[in-house]
């Protein structure tokens, strides 16, 4: 069985720096998609040149007694593309996507998408977090994580470092230490 090679999660790999901000004719859409089409469109739009993140994250199971390891969309049914109105319009002419919703200008969904991405360069295993709860505001001060910002939250009797994408509400967790961070 051939081993494939690892999806792109981002275009242009610069998408979440310097590329986001001298771009003025573009601005943000989270694309929801039908189920299971997010690489998918990912690989629609890189064929096309559009820029897009797809946060990727890997995933282990058990087929038939063997472990395979995978890489799945942290948010499932979301793409967050980053194109002008016609981009948009040429990913909506696909089967692919059943709405695209527009990010208000000034939200902070660049900030929180390059939280996340740190989060998963870290290396750290992560859990998909739903339905966003308040919590207390922290800074990770020692570690691979140093310098992110989240909330911390309680899940199953452990501390969970929480960075949201408040666009979607959702967000992902990592699992944390009381000395690691310090309130904000």
């Amino acid at each position: 069985m051939p081993i494939l090679a690892t999806e792109i999660s981002s275009f242009p790999p610069n998408l979440l720096e310097d590329f986001a901000a001298q771009s003025y004719d573009r601005r943000w859409w989270a694309l929801h998609t039908k189920p299971r089409q997010e690489k998918a469109l990912a690989r629609q739009l890189l064929a096309e040149e559009t820029p897009f993140y797809l946060p990727l994250i890997p995933r282990s199971r058990s087929v038939r007694g063997r472990r395979v390891k995978s890489m799945l969309p942290l948010f499932g049914g979301y793409l967050f593309l980053f194109g002008s109105d016609d981009e948009r319009l040429r990913s909506l002419a696909g089967s692919r996507i059943v709405q695209a919703l527009p990010v208000p200008p000034g939200s902070e969904l660049l900030h929180d998408l390059q939280k996340v991405r740190d989060l998963i360069a870290a290396g750290v295993p992560l859990t998909p977090e739903a339905r966003l709860q308040p919590g207390r505001r922290v800074r990770v001060k020692t570690g691979p994580l140093m310098g992110l910002e989240g909330v911390v939250v309680s899940r199953r009797g452990e501390d969970r470092l929480l960075i949201a994408v408040h666009f979607l509400e959702q967000g992902v967790s990592v699992q944390i230490s009381d000395f690691q961070v310090e309130l904000l």
